[in-house]
Parts: C-alpha cells; structure tokens; sequence
C-alpha cells in the first residue's frame, strides 16, 4: 500500500476538487453578489474531481504542479459559473424568460441555489467588491497559490502517514524473514592425520611391583 494505491488516488483528487470548488465558489459568490445555481456548481465539481483524478499519477507531487494545476482550474470554474449565473438569472439577475426556457433551462436551473447567505451578506455590506480584471487576476493568483501550498503540505504528511504505516504493519515480518535469511557460520573441519605420520607409542603400563624392606644387604669382601 503506498501513495499510488487507487483508493488513495481518489482521495487525493476528492480532497484537491472539494478545496478548489470551494475556493472559486466562494470568490466568485463575492465578488457577483449573486448565488450560483447548485446544478452547475456540480457539473464544475465533478469536472475537476475527474481532471484531478486522472492527473493524480502514481507518486507524490510537489508544489509547483500542484499550483499548475489548481490555479488554470479554479479560473475555468470562474468562467463556467458566470455562464451559469446568466443562463440561471440573466443579465439584470433576475429569472430568465422567453426562448430559452423553452430550451429547458428551467429543468437545469432548478436545483436550488448554492451561496445564497454569503451573496446577502456582500450586498448588505459595501455590495459586490467591484475591481479591475488584473486585480481580480492577482487574488486569484493569491488565493490559489496559498491553497496550493495546504495541498502540498497535505500530500506530503500524507506520504510520511503511508511509509510510517508501512515499516510498522511489515516491520515483524521483515525481521522474521531477515534472521531465516542471515548467513550461518561455517563449520571447521577436522584435523585429518598425516599420511605415514605413525601415532607415538604409548608408554609401559606398570603391571608388577616388589617391596624391599630393611637395611641392605653388607657387602662381602674376597680373601687376600
């Protein structure tokens, strides 16, 4: 089991498409002053969900395409929920009538709207923050390259979660197999003799002994 299994695969890209659907989601509802209709808030989740998931790959990924990725994402899903606004509301925000609800617009606008509370909440305030395109631009820039930044720090505790696993769930099994595999001392041979080396005699064994007691005997002289 590592980074690349597929159950972790998806959980990478459901986590990496819930934090950009929100990011824009959220911009985007603050800076219209309007909800977004909650059909395409799907469409635009579930499109990046499969981007993401078939751009995973099988390793661990660093900041950089991290980045290069969820920033181009999050301005797509800008585009598509201003489409959505003005297919769902219209121009002046209000319902759309004439042709296009014969078109069944109604049918994909009826899902109710997503960001309602925060969309009150900027028009009660100073209302809709109003800028320049660059400026928008450059808090996209910001905001994606902050989430990117959470992202890599996620991917990478957990990477160290995975191997940390790992060495603990396979640690008894690779000692086990590391003591049937370690290498076991050689046997010394035994001395052999000598080819016509004969072995060294083996002394007397006492087999008789005779007991002498008193003085000796005097000795005898001969006759002059």
């Amino acid at each position: 089991m590592g980074i690349s299994a597929s159950w972790i695969r998806v959980l990478r890209a459901a986590v990496f498409a819930a934090l950009c659907v929100t990011l824009a989601t959220g911009a985007h509802v603050l800076l219209s002053g309007a909800p977004l209709p909650l059909p395409t808030v799907a469409l635009v989740a579930a499109g990046v969900f499969a981007v993401t998931l078939l751009l995973a790959g099988d390793r661990e990924r660093g900041f950089w395409p991290i980045a290069g990725l969820l920033v181009p994402l999050q301005l797509a899903a800008d585009t598509v929920f201003t489409a959505g606004q003005a297919t769902c509301y219209g121009p002046g925000g209000g319902p759309v009538t004439g042709p296009l609800r014969l078109l069944g617009v109604d049918l994909f606008c009826g899902g109710g709207d997503l960001g309602a509370p925060l969309a009150g909440l900027a028009v009660s305030g100073p209302g809709p923050l109003t800028a320049s395109p660059w400026l928008l631009l450059a808090a996209h820039l910001a905001v994606g390259l902050l989430a990117a930044g959470w992202l890599r720090g996620g991917e990478a505790a957990l990477a160290r979660l995975l191997r940390a696993t790992m060495a603990a769930t396979f640690r008894p099994l690779l000692l086990a197999v590391a003591a049937v595999a370690a290498p076991r001392p050689a046997r010394r041979p035994l001395p052999h003799p000598i080819e016509g080396e004969r072995p060294a005699p083996a002394l007397p064994v006492l087999a008789h002994s005779v007991l002498r007691r008193g003085p000796p005997a005097a000795p005898r002289y001969a006759p002059a």
